[in-house]
């Protein structure tokens, strides 16, 4: 059950992900967390950053979802500007958005990667819908309440990752 948990990578950020890093690994889609994974969980819209890294995958074919468990309004609004696919209220770790992104996009599951900075949502949703996935960094200190109470769960899972020797890379 723990290595439902274990990303396949950590990067320190969204940024980190690149296109040669997702062609190398035979990734061509993208489904990404919004809140402190691309953007701190109180800011509205998109940075230039992040703008800028949406485009550059769309330029090498990359195609990017967003599924979030906020809102409909709020990633809406973040994702339309962007012309990015996006879901709300997605239930994660559930991974009922997770298909329908890969039926929207027609790839299978193996061609896809899981972007986010949680585990009990992101990393362990992704897993169990059979993508790779990525672990980043939250992108702001600070966390909505039940996001604050997965952190401290989160915690325990990255201890016992570690006792297990399964964390072998740069850890948060």
């Amino acid at each position: 059950m723990l290595k439902k948990f274990k990303p396949h990578f950590f990067k320190k950020t969204v940024f980190d992900v690149t296109p040669d890093f997702l062609i190398q690994h035979g990734i061509k889609g993208i489904i990404t967390d919004l809140d402190n994974t691309l953007v701190e969980w109180d800011r509205p819209d998109a940075t230039k950053e992040i703008s800028e890294w949406f485009y550059e995958m769309q330029t090498h074919g990359i195609q990017i979802a967003i599924v979030s468990n906020n809102s409909e309004e709020r990633v809406s609004k973040f994702a339309r500007p962007h012309n990015i696919l996006f879901f709300y209220r997605s239930r994660k770790p559930l991974t009922t958005k997770f298909r329908q992104a890969a039926r929207q996009f027609q790839l299978d599951q193996t061609e896809l990667c899981v972007i986010g900075d949680q585990l009990l949502t992101d990393i362990f949703g992704g897993n169990c819908f059979g993508a790779r996935t990525v672990l980043v960094q939250p992108v702001a200190s600070t966390d909505g309440v039940w996001t604050s109470i997965n952190r401290k769960i989160e915690k325990l899972i990255f201890y016992f990752l570690r006792k297990h020797g399964s964390l072998i890379w740069e850890e948060k």
